[in-house]
């Protein structure tokens, strides 16, 4: 289940999920705005996973579909739209338990609704270069790992629709359990046991091969 070898955008990304917690300890950045930093990474993977999603689409066309021990053929923009619905009813319920614990928006006349349009005055410019880092991280990771190889051309659209979702699963459930700290006070000693839990699950752990694993069965109940 372990990644054999790290690439460049791993460690890119690995720097990247430490600063946070260096930000916090050393020069007094505010954990509840890293925390949410973090809540909005969570929309910058769907995004670019759409994007990737779509550069797909525009050379394969369709992709497999797999529903009650069959398989059939659908159109890239499916899946996207798929994923969209889904995908979106995750960050929607990470905001909406992320805003009524860590108590983040108290004060204001912002919510898990309003947020998606209203995030910027929650959020300094240390936690907007934080922000800036993240994308930066994830634009990287899908130049190298994503177009240069011509990985577009080749991977299975159900795979590349359910790639966030491991490092997803994850940090939903290392968010809301930090924004609980939070409303205790302890979000500093949290940042920190939760960006080294993040590298590790995010970044060590091969959903790539997992994934491959389940498609393949997934491929054997339909009788491909």
């Amino acid at each position: 289940m372990l990644k054999k070898k790290l690439t460049s955008s791993d460690y890119f990304l690995i720097a990247a999920n430490l600063l946070p917690a260096i930000g916090v300890w050393a020069w007094g950045w505010n954990p509840k705005e890293m925390f949410l930093v973090y809540c909005l990474e969570t929309i910058v993977i769907g995004i670019f996973n759409l994007v990737k999603m779509g550069i797909a689409t525009a050379f394969q066309k369709k992709g497999t579909w797999y529903s009650e021990g069959r398989s059939s053929q659908q159109s890239g923009l499916f899946f996207m739209l798929f994923f969209l619905a889904h995908y979106g009813l995750f960050v929607g319920v990470q905001m909406g338990l992320f805003f009524g614990v860590s108590g983040i928006g108290k004060g204001t006349n912002i919510n898990a609704i309003t947020f998606f349009y209203k995030w910027p005055q929650l959020i300094s410019t240390d936690s907007l270069i934080m922000l800036g880092v993240f994308v930066f991280g994830n634009g990287y990771r899908m130049f190298v790992d994503f177009i240069l190889p011509g990985e577009y051309r080749r991977v299975p659209m159900i795979r590349l629709m359910f790639q966030p979702y491991g490092r997803i699963f994850i940090q939903q459930f290392t968010v809301i359990l930090g924004s609980m700290f939070l409303s205790f006070g302890a979000g500093k000693i949290f940042i920190l046991i939760f960006a080294v839990v993040k590298i590790y699950f995010e970044l060590l752990v091969d959903y790539q091969n997992i994934l491959s694993k389940g498609l393949k069965n997934l491929e054997k109940e339909s009788g491909k």
